[in-house]
């Protein structure tokens, strides 16, 4: 019966073009969303408290299964990190991933000449504590770049 029902709905899901994230998680379609929305709360709401509010791990606003924001400075000091807040402060931009790729590094460059794009590396899933591929959706905001990404 199980099988039946996934089958349905993995069926409908299709029809309608529904995005299906892999083993539950946010769509790509939840990641843009969510990172516009952060960009619309940091021009209305102000830098600080957003940042704040996004670093909260207990903000369900900023947190949606495995889907959280970041906020880099262009220089790739970390202004929000909604997954571990120990990062707020630190310039990462030498930080790798496990197949030597400089991500931050990436990402600052890239929205230094884009206003908004996607990113792939691998990096640990905050639910499944397993490095993975991650699709990072990125927006620059002034001197900053916010982003949400989704695991694959």
């Amino acid at each position: 019966m199980n099988k039946l029902k996934c089958a349905v709905v993995l069926s409908l899901s299709v029809l309608t073009g529904m995005a299906v994230a892999a083993d539950g998680g946010a769509t790509k379609e939840d990641a843009v969303a969510m990172v516009k929305k952060g960009v619309a709360a940091i021009k209305s709401g102000g830098a600080d408290k957003t940042y704040a509010e996004i670093s909260d791990k207990g903000n369900a606003t900023w947190h949606h299964q495995d889907l959280y924001l970041t906020v880099y400075q262009l220089d790739g000091t970390v202004k929000a990190h909604g997954a571990n807040a120990k990062m707020i402060g630190k310039n990462l931009i030498d930080l790798k991933d496990i197949d030597g790729k400089a991500f931050v590094k990436e990402r600052v460059d890239l929205a230094k000449t884009h206003g908004t794009f996607w990113q792939d590396y691998k990096f640990t899933n905050p639910e499944t504590k397993k490095i993975e591929p991650k699709s990072m959706y990125c927006e620059k905001l002034d001197d900053t770049v916010v982003c949400g990404g989704i695991y694959k």
